[in-house]
């Protein structure tokens, strides 16, 4: 299922995502782009976009 909202763009390579919903919500997982440009949570479809000119952090 895609999400029809518009990516959230960050400025960190790690975000966190809770659904948004509090209560109703999912719980909080951290997420990392990874050399990616945009990721989305597995649990919500909510869509991170990293922002132009951030750098994302290489896993080791």
């Amino acid at each position: 299922m895609q999400s029809t909202e518009q990516a959230i763009v960050v400025e960190t390579a790690k975000v966190a995502c809770d659904g948004g919903g509090g209560a109703l919500g999912h719980p909080m997982i951290y997420m990392t782009f990874a050399g990616k440009a945009e990721i989305v949570c597995p649990y919500c479809s909510r869509r991170y976009r990293l922002a132009e000119g951030a750098k994302a952090e290489h896993a080791h």
